[in-house]
């Protein structure tokens, strides 16, 4: 069986990367992908649920964690910590199951940095206008906080540079397709085909 592919993506706040992910996932029910779900210290808030959005665990059991060197990248943001599980990455990649990790920059950096056979796909936006007519239309977000998400974004932008693909969601089909489209690339490499097919190549080259 050949391992799935671990893919890393990242966007700026409203560059539509969760509803691609999603998308992806609900359009290729035959395909074997998940989306990897981060453990978090902060509390769980209305709608949520365990093990969904993510596993929520105290702040104690996750320094236990980090020591033991559970996670493949971790921060603490605003108090709270959020990380990426080894374990369960590596036992879904050897299932030959296609692992979808939403992350930052910064995250896919100490991600790459052990895991170099990962590929990863940065989403922008069509224009800073366009972003924060998305993060408005939301609705969720107070003025500040677009605005805050909004001097972010700039930042998060600059480090398109340091991905393997780049796709611009101006058009959310066409985006859609250009995200299969690197999926369906990835699982056509040789090394996956040969194992793949291995019987069928065997019969093919025999005498």
């Amino acid at each position: 069986m050949s391992k799935g592919t671990l893919y890393i993506v990242s966007a700026p706040s409203g560059a539509g990367k969760s509803s691609l992910i999603s998308a992806l996932l609900e359009s290729n029910p035959t395909y074997a992908m998940k989306v990897s779900v981060s453990h978090t210290t902060r509390g769980m808030r209305p709608g949520e649920n365990d093990g969904v959005h993510y596993h929520f665990i105290q702040k104690e059991h996750f320094e236990e964690l980090i020591q033991k060197g559970e996670f493949l990248e971790y921060a603490e943001v605003f108090g709270n910590y959020y990380g990426t599980s080894r374990v369960w990455i590596e036992e879904t990649l050897d299932k030959g199951i296609d692992v979808f990790l939403d992350i930052d920059w910064q995250g896919a950096r100490q991600i790459r940095e052990q895991m170099p056979l990962a590929k990863s796909v940065f989403i922008l936006p069509p224009s800073n206008g366009e972003l924060e007519r998305r993060l408005n239309a939301r609705g969720q977000d107070s003025d500040a906080v677009i605005a805050k998400r909004m001097s972010e974004a700039k930042s998060e932008i600059s480090h398109y540079d340091e991905y393997d693909y780049v796709i611009i969601n101006d058009d959310f089909d066409t985006a859609q397709m250009d995200f299969r489209s690197i999926i369906r690339a990835e699982r056509l490499k040789q090394d996956k085909q040969t194992t793949k097919y291995k019987g069928m190549l065997e019969a093919l080259l025999a005498d």
